[in-house]
């Protein structure tokens, strides 16, 4: 619709007046992330932009190169076996490629973020390493001699916590998103033993949440161990054989 104008050099006839501008809105930012999330999310970036100068865009490829600090920082069983532990931690920030990065920081943003709020940082600390170290151990009990790398168990454990905790309005939609991380796990060269093992420690530490404040101080810590333990026997499967 436009409205008549006067000619030039006349004042506007009544009712022809334009509008006067609108107010100025300013654009609507995202929310910072909170800091555990922050942290995650900062380190794997930084990390995959020190591996692509490193490698002079060798990392950028679609050929999915792990620079030299991924590598260095990758789940490997028998580097593990030989004292490298830091691995079944450090795994969860290295990536293969922008595409995965890209994924699971936006995953990690929008679906951790939400519930680093609801629980607060410190539970969802606690969490976070929980699950890696699940995640860590399942793909060291099924993929000894394969490399891993990436957040999507310890994301996957985020699901099996919020399947717990979560109220039946929003249950449905986790479930929908957990059937879909399901059928991508079996895509050939995704760790399916990684997603599963995150999941699987997260559904506890979910049942702690859920319990209430004094259930989850003395839960968090015997699920820490247990996954540390885990961790262990699965690095050295020749010490527990048989």
């Amino acid at each position: 619709m436009t409205s008549p104008t006067a000619p030039h050099g006349a004042p506007p006839s009544p009712g022809t007046e334009r509008p006067p501008p609108p107010p100025f809105f300013p654009r609507a930012r995202a929310p910072r992330p909170p800091p555990v999330c922050a942290a995650i999310i900062g380190g794997s970036v930084a990390l995959f932009v020190v591996d692509a100068v490193l490698t002079q865009g060798a990392t950028l490829s679609p050929y999915e190169r792990l620079g030299p600090l991924s590598q260095w920082l990758a789940l490997y069983g028998p580097l593990v076996q030989d004292g490298q532990y830091w691995r079944v931690l450090s795994c969860s920030l290295a990536h293969r490629g922008p595409l995965h990065l890209a994924f699971n920081m936006w995953v990690a943003y929008s679906l951790g973020s939400l519930y680093e709020r609801a629980i607060g940082s410190g539970r969802f600390l606690l969490l976070s390493i929980i699950t890696a170290l699940g995640s860590s151990a399942f793909a060291l009990l099924f993929n000894f001699k394969v490399p891993a790398v990436g957040a999507s168990g310890m994301i996957l454990g985020y699901g099996g916590a919020m399947l717990v905790t979560a109220k039946r309005q929003f249950r449905r939609g986790i479930i929908f998103w957990l059937a879909q991380m399901a059928v991508l796990s079996l895509i050939p060269g995704v760790s399916w033993a990684g997603h599963l093992g995150g999941f699987l420690f997260g559904l506890p530490v979910g049942v702690a949440l859920r319990s209430g404040h004094p259930v989850f101080v003395r839960a968090a810590p015997l699920l820490l161990i247990i996954a540390v333990a885990v961790v262990y026997i699965t690095a050295h499967p020749e010490r527990f054989r048989g």
